[in-house]
């Protein structure tokens, strides 16, 4: 199959570059010449394991390539897949689907002969609709079917749940475009994962709900975790023990700092902007939003107790190192995490920050130009106050806690994703604080 991928960035490149790999040609195309220079030149836009090597080898092999030049890439193409951002509109949260409208746009000055277009971007339901009204009050006279193909990509395993997904969810109503789609997914059928064909509105409503589901998990086990520490419980037990019901599942119940990146913030919030236009309110999601806003900033003022209980009682003028900065480990994304409203809040009591992640930096920066970066977790420890862990990277699970302790001013560590045992941290001369334990 000949495929396009319109929009170069996490869903485009690793649904492109996954594709090619299947055996189809893949072509991704992206406004941003210096993206696009980049990647011709095998430079990832962003940090995922084995993307670079999996573009490589497609690239070489032939069948993934890459250009600015959309129409050229959509003539003449079995399935055009529009995978561009849709962040959440500045003042009302509503998706901004300008991107996947101007893109559409594009796509119906460019075809040449029957096409199918699949929404890959995330998008509020209706959204096809609109995107095939538009294709046939442009084009009338072509053959063109949209498609709704939602992506259920986790960043920092996109490739294997791409390869290896849990479910394939197709919103279509046209048999023309059903046979495509099965063409282009027929490697992953053979390997026995579930193809689900509904209605395109209920194809986009799934994406929705998964996140939102996904998000109040999160949510509910944190605000678990506050009330084991107010009774004396430890949560990950709790967590061990109700994850064990096949009803709950274990995954998404390990306690934190809250949730952010790319899907869970704009989607919860895209969902309720679309509950409310349809006056079907959905209480429990905004609960959710509420919660998780607030206990990110509820992190910020942890830290600063665990500060004010170990010294002087005063926090300004201490330092606290920060390890790990995006809003999960095996990514570079930045996006609504949240060290982001920790930093903030430690700033604003006056104290320094000093910060770590194995891949964050650059994007944090952008966002948090104040704090002080450096290339190592034991330099962001020296003479500093306090340690808190705020991401699980691999590279913080086993610190040399002799060595931390021997650079710190003060021996305390504040791990807010619970990833050590507190008999081994205290045994080693520390302060420990933790998560709902």
């Amino acid at each position: 199959m000949r495929i396009t991928m319109i929009g170069s960035g996490y869903v485009g490149l690793v649904s492109g570059a996954c594709l090619s790999d299947f055996g189809h040609d893949v072509c991704c195309v992206d406004k941003d010449q210096a993206k696009i220079d980049a990647l011709n030149d095998g430079r990832m836009p962003i940090y995922e394991p084995g993307l670079d090597q999996l573009v490589a080898a497609n690239v070489q092999a032939g069948r993934l390539t890459f250009t600015t030049d959309l129409a050229a890439a959509v003539a003449g193409a079995d399935a055009v897949f529009i995978a561009v951002g849709t962040p959440s509109r500045r003042g009302d949260g509503h998706a901004d689907l300008s991107y996947v409208y101007g893109a559409t746009r594009e796509i119906a000055a460019a075809v040449t002969g029957p096409t199918v277009v699949v929404t890959k971007s995330t998008v509020p339901v209706g959204t096809g609709d609109e995107v095939e009204r538009i294709l046939r009050e442009e084009r009338p006279d072509m053959d063109v079917a949209v498609v709704s193909n939602p992506e259920f990509l986790r960043e920092g395993a996109a490739i294997g749940d791409f390869k290896r997904p849990d479910r394939i969810v197709i919103g279509t109503d046209d048999e023309r475009a059903r046979a495509v789609m099965r063409a282009i997914y027929r490697p992953l059928y053979l390997n026995e994962s579930p193809i689900l064909f509904t209605g395109r509105r209920t194809s986009e409503l799934i994406k929705y709900a998964a996140n939102a589901f996904l998000a109040t998990k999160i949510t509910f086990i944190n605000e678990i975790a506050d009330l084991c520490e107010a009774v004396g419980a430890d949560v990950q037990d709790v967590s061990r023990g109700i994850g064990l019901d096949n009803r709950i599942g274990r995954k998404f119940l390990h306690a934190g700092p809250g949730y952010g990146g790319s899907c869970f913030p704009k989607d919860t919030l895209a969902l309720l902007k679309t509950a409310e236009d349809f006056e079907s309110p959905i209480q429990i999601v905004d609960a959710v939003v509420k919660v998780n806003d607030a206990r990110k900033r509820k992190m910020g003022r942890k830290v600063l107790h665990a500060l004010e209980q170990d010294g002087d009682g005063e926090v300004r003028g201490k330092t606290v190192a920060l390890l790990g900065l995006t809003f999960k480990p095996n990514t570079d994304d930045m996006r609504d995490a949240p060290a982001i409203a920790i930093a903030q809040a430690l700033a604003d009591a006056g104290v320094t920050v000093r910060a770590h992640d194995p891949e964050g930096m650059d994007a944090a920066r952008r966002i948090m130009p104040d704090l002080d970066y450096v290339t190592d977790p034991y330099e962001a420890a020296r003479g500093a106050d306090a340690v808190v862990i705020v991401t699980e990277w691999d590279a913080y699970r086993a610190l040399d806690l002799k060595r931390l302790k021997d650079v710190l001013a003060r021996p305390v560590l504040i791990d807010l994703r619970n990833i050590y045992r507190r008999t081994d941290v205290e045994g080693s001369g520390f302060t420990y604080a933790a998560i709902g334990r």
